[in-house]
């Protein structure tokens, strides 16, 4: 199928992210995945992960080009996209029990990283797991040059996005009754945080 969306760092980051995840989710759960962009991500874990119902939701802007890779790919643990933003008052759906997002709080404004953290309090099951894949700050200081080159571009583009602070946002995800699990070092600079929900 022609036209579908195409992501280089999906494509590089997507085995490193798979390895892991594979010993994160391990039991039968419906994985929620957060900003599915292009729908590459969803493709590919729902088919190396054939216990997991994976369940695309993004904008509708961008439905299209995750239905062209659904469309293609013909999985049957992999669900329709949702329409969802993470502003959106009500979610469209109840209880979860593991989430998985990459490279979304940085494209966020800070504001509505917070929103995350307030819905994700509300819609997550006990004991229910959290993924976050993306680049951090630690002690408020890049972990390389390339990441302060990205994040000077992300604040061009728009000068509310911009790297996160690991540390806030271990913080703010303790007020949603999150608790860090482990913080994987991945690669190309990123990180891989892994949290659990306690209560």
């Amino acid at each position: 199928m022609t036209g579908k969306p195409y992501s280089q760092a999906c494509e590089n980051n997507k085995t490193p992210i798979l390895e892991k995840i594979r010993e994160i989710f391990v039991q039968p759960v419906t994985v929620w995945e957060i900003g599915s962009g292009t729908g590459q991500h969803a493709c590919y874990f729902a088919s190396e992960l054939s216990h997991l119902i994976w369940q695309p939701t993004d904008l509708s802007v961008n439905h299209s080009g995750i239905n062209a890779w659904r469309d293609e790919a013909k999985l049957p643990n992999l669900n329709p996209p949702l329409i969802l933003d993470v502003t959106d008052t009500v979610w469209p759906f109840k209880g979860m029990d593991a989430v998985f997002t990459a490279n979304t709080l940085h494209i966020m404004s800070w504001q509505n990283v917070v929103i995350l953290f307030e819905r994700l309090q509300i819609y997550l099951n006990p004991r229910a797991k959290v993924c976050i894949y993306g680049p951090f700050n630690y002690d408020g200081r890049f972990t390389s040059e390339s990441n302060a080159r990205f994040d000077e571009w992300l604040k061009n583009r728009d000068p509310l996005s911009g790297i996160r602070d690991f540390e806030q946002v271990v913080k703010l995800a303790s007020t949603a009754g999150l608790l860090l699990q482990n913080d994987f070092e991945m690669p190309a600079n990123n990180r891989l945080l892994v949290f659990k929900k306690m209560t």
